[in-house]
């Protein structure tokens, strides 16, 4: 377990040295998870004890949002104040991520249809 939770943060490190490094905008912790992926795609996936320690990781994160709620509650007045950007950028975020996965999927299908009615 700590073999894995130390793999994890490593990745996080490299992410967060490239990401200031190389003035990206992107959050260090994403830019590790991406190379964690690339190296757990190229090895063939995690190992046992990663598998592990991610699914204990997972069973615990609810309280990862204990902070996000806090932080809510501490600055009601401003949220109060500007509900109505908010509530327009949630909803249109949602309705684009759903539409942009819609006709991912659907090209999805179409490209994994094609080979299979070559092959009939």
């Amino acid at each position: 377990m700590i073999g894995a939770i130390t793999l994890l943060l490593v990745f996080q490190l490299l992410g967060e040295i490239l990401s200031r490094s190389l003035a990206l905008p992107i959050p260090g912790p994403v830019i590790g998870m991406a190379l964690l992926f690339a190296v757990l795609a190229w090895r063939g996936g995690p190992s046992t004890g990663l598998r592990d320690t991610a699914q204990g990781l997972l069973q615990h994160l609810s309280l990862l949002f204990v902070p996000a709620g806090t932080g809510i509650m501490l600055h009601y007045q401003r949220l109060s104040d500007e509900w109505l950007p908010l509530v327009v950028s949630l909803v249109l975020s949602t309705a684009l991520t759903i539409g942009i996965t819609a006709l991912v999927l659907r090209l999805l299908i179409r490209r994994s249809v094609a080979p299979a009615q070559e092959e009939a």
